[in-house]
């Protein structure tokens, strides 16, 4: 991804795509990214998002995820002048993450008009860590041991398969694969928001549900709660899912580039002390792969959807 034209072919894709968001694209944010991170972006599997709600309306992400396990893209971020150094805990908790639990890949999340925004850290499918052993992470927020009975009450407190970092938001998202059953379930998804004092879901949520594949969590270290909860589905086509699309989403799917054989998408409601909100992440550049990373289970994978 070092040669320019490369580069220009990627950077004109991400103006398209944010264009369709109705976002202008800020070259001057996105360019030094994809040169930061240089021959990496050529094997990266590549996506972007589109969002509903007041905190998504003013930006278009892009998430470049499978960069070798042997980058520290935070490192990256801070020495191309991305991001800057900060004393705050979240601006170690990658470093700790990395040197103290086995990391088979990363990733980044950057928006066309805010630039870089968060890192990835993907652990072995075959190696789900348990948060007994993360909260031992100096910098990880106080939160997330505040909620250790939480999350092993619904069975998720042994499965982090991810964990993502933000640092514009200081924030850190937990991510669950191979989580129970029945925390998709209606009586499940409801529980689950009743006890971490978030609204009760909408029909929507529900039925997505239905054909959800992961749960996340976001945590913050100015706040004991658990932030949002989000439910997300993967699908070749958002609209068989059985909820309605909202119509800025809608129009995203419909002309959403892709330069894969496949299409797919991951669809995804959040619930927040605000309401709820939705999100799409189109994959432009998609791998069969990511599958088996996310751990979706073979009953809702793409091809299984009727």
């Amino acid at each position: 991804m070092s040669n320019n034209n490369e580069v220009a072919g990627l950077y004109s894709v991400i103006e398209e795509s944010s264009r369709l968001a109705g976002i202008t694209c800020a070259r001057d944010k996105v360019w030094p990214i994809l040169t930061a991170y240089g021959d990496a972006l050529a094997q990266a599997v590549v996506a972007f998002r589109v969002a509903t709600g007041e905190r998504n309306a003013k930006d278009f992400d892009c998430r470049f995820t499978m960069l070798p396990k042997s980058m520290d893209p935070y490192a990256v971020a801070l020495s191309n002048g991305l991001t800057v150094k900060t004393d705050h805990p979240v601006g170690s908790l990658l470093e700790e993450l990395h040197r103290e639990f086995p990391v088979e890949s990363s990733g980044i999340d950057f928006g066309v008009v805010g630039g870089f925004k968060k890192t990835w850290s993907f652990f072995p499918t075959d190696a789900l860590q348990s948060l007994s052993d993360l909260v031992r992470l100096e910098s990880l927020p106080a939160a997330v041991a505040g909620n250790l009975d939480f999350f092993t009450r619904y069975g998720l407190a042994d499965k982090v398969s991810l964990v993502g970092i933000d640092y514009p938001s200081r924030s850190v998202n937990l991510y669950f694969g191979a989580a129970p059953e029945e925390n998709f379930r209606a009586e499940g998804i409801t529980s689950i928001l009743r006890d971490a004092g978030l609204p009760a879901p909408s029909d929507r949520l529900i039925r997505l549900g239905t054909r959800a594949f992961g749960i996340y969590a976001t945590l913050t270290w100015d706040s004991p709660k658990v932030e949002r909860i989000t439910i997300a589905a993967m699908t070749p086509d958002p609209t068989t899912l059985p909820v309605r699309i909202e119509p800025k989403i809608e129009h995203y799917v419909k002309n959403a580039p892709y330069s894969t054989d496949d299409r797919q998408f991951v669809y995804a409601i959040t619930s927040s002390p605000k309401g709820e909100y939705h999100k799409l992440q189109s994959y432009y550049k998609w791998q069969s792969r990511v599958e088996n990373v996310l751990l979706v289970s073979d009953d809702v994978r793409p091809h299984a959807a009727k």
